[in-house]
């Protein structure tokens, strides 16, 4: 179940797994290259260039990008199938995908599903739909997979100087949970390597844990209740990291909806911002506050948070819980808070291998 290895490798793949779906296309001297995320609430795709940074590590600019929440997995929990609506909800989003990638003329893509369709009894079904009405062809990922590509778009944000940090992803339907940790050597600038030591999935997430406590109206003590809930989920985790060294710059990487809301309640922003919000350091005590000023919100108002919104507005105490049960299995004194994840992680992926492959498909020289 746990796995130690370096986070820019892709994870291994399990029999009886869809390889990832390809499209080659003139690789020339600017490819374009295209990431989409199917999760068990949103819809979200990235198209970039590459643009390698200084120190020569991968890196991209976004020409294109969209997000939706579609809540694919609404009601997944207790019926164990993708609901009718929720699939037309996704297929109208994933068409506009399919438009968004012919227009900027991807090269090389990787469109991967999460756990809405890795749980449903016709999650593929519903891919076959998909091929048959966009085109596009969905590869459903395993666990061990998600958990190495949300390392693979975060851990650039993790403290050089920290020996260890847990990074952690708050999805709908699960919520990976990873140990970050140092390898002998340093990757290219002189960067000290971000290794995945341990990893977790938990089948929690904020949509299955929403609909299993409800997420409308929540008391203190069912916020407790799920706080408690995932808590306990997590204890097989934290045994395994009991033996890991933490020094004193040891902090929690966050990277999900819930933990960009929270940044957005604590700056106070009317609208959320990205560029305020990607890489802050947030105290624990900050995040404390913060969440208690969730806390203290009724449904309308979350609802009319700019930084929330009516699509989340009846989840993001469950993220907020799932939040609060990691704080106590692995205190810490900082949280960094991430606005990047699995598009993110794929496209690096993607860029690597074609830099190591052939240097000119990155805009190198010829």
């Amino acid at each position: 179940m746990f796995a130690a290895e370096d986070w820019r490798s892709a994870a291994p793949r399990r029999r009886g797994h869809r390889a990832p779906q390809v499209r080659a296309g003139d690789f020339g001297r600017d490819p374009v290259y295209a990431a989409l995320d199917l999760g068990t609430n949103n819809c979200r795709l990235l198209v970039a260039r590459a643009e390698p940074s200084p120190s020569g590590e991968p890196g991209f600019r976004v020409i294109d990008s969209f997000s939706r929440i579609v809540r694919l997995g609404e009601g997944l929990s207790r019926s164990g199938r993708l609901s009718p609506a929720a699939i037309e909800r996704t297929l109208g989003a994933l068409e506009i995908c399919r438009r968004k990638i012919e227009a900027r003329g991807v090269t090389r893509a990787r469109l991967i599903a999460t756990e809405a369709c890795r749980a449903a009894r016709n999650g593929e079904d519903f891919l076959r739909r998909v091929r048959r009405r966009t085109g596009l062809e969905l590869e459903i990922v395993d666990r061990e997979t998600e958990a190495h590509l949300a390392a693979a778009g975060s851990a650039s944000l993790a403290d050089q100087a920290a020996e260890s940090a847990v990074l952690f992803d708050i999805g709908g339907g699960s919520s990976e949970i990873v140990w970050l940790g140092r390898a002998a050597g340093e990757a290219a600038g002189g960067r000290p390597r971000e290794v995945v030591r341990h990893w977790t999935s938990l089948k929690l997430g904020v949509v299955s844990l929403a609909e299993r406590f409800g997420g409308l109206d929540v008391s203190a003590q069912t916020f407790e209740a799920m706080v408690d809930h995932v808590f306990e989920a997590l204890q097989g985790f934290s045994a395994a990291v009991r033996c890991e060294r933490r020094c004193g710059r040891f902090h929690l990487l966050g990277t999900s909806g819930t933990v960009t809301t929270i940044a957005g309640v604590y700056l106070g922003l009317a609208r959320y911002d990205r560029r305020r919000v990607d890489g802050l350091w947030m105290s624990d005590e900050e995040v404390s506050r913060a969440i208690g000023a969730l806390r203290a919100m009724s449904y309308d108002e979350r609802a009319m948070n700019g930084c929330i919104g009516v699509g989340r507005a009846d989840l993001v105490l469950a993220g907020c819980a799932i939040l609060e049960a990691i704080r106590r299995c692995f205190p810490a004194e900082r949280v960094r808070i991430a606005d990047r994840g699995l598009r993110e992680g794929i496209l690096t992926q993607l860029i690597d291998e074609d830099m190591t492959r052939t240097p000119a498909c990155a805009g190198g020289a010829p």
